[in-house]
């Protein structure tokens, strides 16, 4: 019997296992790729969902670490992190700048709980940033669903995802790393990821 995979992109963040190892404790097995490998490798193990990690760089910087655009037509839903999403949207044309403030540690984000993303999350929240870039413009069709006081593009996400058709494609954008669910689904504020 062959399990299901997630394959994790790293782009050289610091954050790379800790990601792996939060898809592991949701018993899916899962495997840390180079952003060098070759995308027909990635193909032909046939993943369920790929996530891209943060990484050092700015993604529209020559040489910056990247990937093939094909990577978002395999039909396999894609998530990015920091880097990862600020990748995405570069490659899928949006645009990603400098920003103005940078964030760093512990900050407030706005979620659209109408986002099934976000059900089982409060509308105001706690997230993990780290970042000199933004998103300033999201690529055509994603919908931004995050925010912060100085990113206005903390969540952004495009669905093609139709219950009538047999294959499934989600493609989701975002740089939070952690979440509190909403104060009716546990005792008390809790963290998704908790990071330190």
């Amino acid at each position: 019997m062959k399990r299901e995979l997630v394959i994790v992109i790293d782009f050289g963040g610091q954050y790379n296992q800790l990601v792996a190892h939060r898809v592991r404790e949701c018993n899916v097995y899962c495997e840390i790729y180079s952003y060098k490998t070759d995308i027909e490798k990635i193909k032909s193990m046939n993943p369920k969902g790929i996530i891209l990690t943060g990484g050092p760089n700015s993604c529209y910087e020559e040489g910056a670490p990247t990937y093939t655009k094909d990577l978002f037509e395999l039909g396999i839903p894609v998530l990015g992190l920091c880097y990862g999403a600020q990748l995405m949207q570069h490659i899928l044309g949006g645009k990603v700048e400098k920003a103005p403030v940078r964030e760093y540690g512990k900050t407030e984000v706005h979620v659209d709980t109408t986002s099934k993303l976000f059900e089982k999350i409060e509308e105001d929240t706690v997230c993990w940033m780290s970042h000199f870039d933004y998103i300033s413009k999201v690529a055509p069709g994603f919908k931004i669903t995050g925010y912060t006081k100085n990113c206005p593009v903390a969540v952004a996400e495009l669905s093609l995802i139709h219950i009538s058709e047999p294959t499934r494609l989600g493609m989701i954008s975002y740089a939070v790393f952690c979440l509190k669910k909403k104060k009716n689904q546990t005792k008390k504020k809790q963290n998704m990821i908790t990071t330190k």
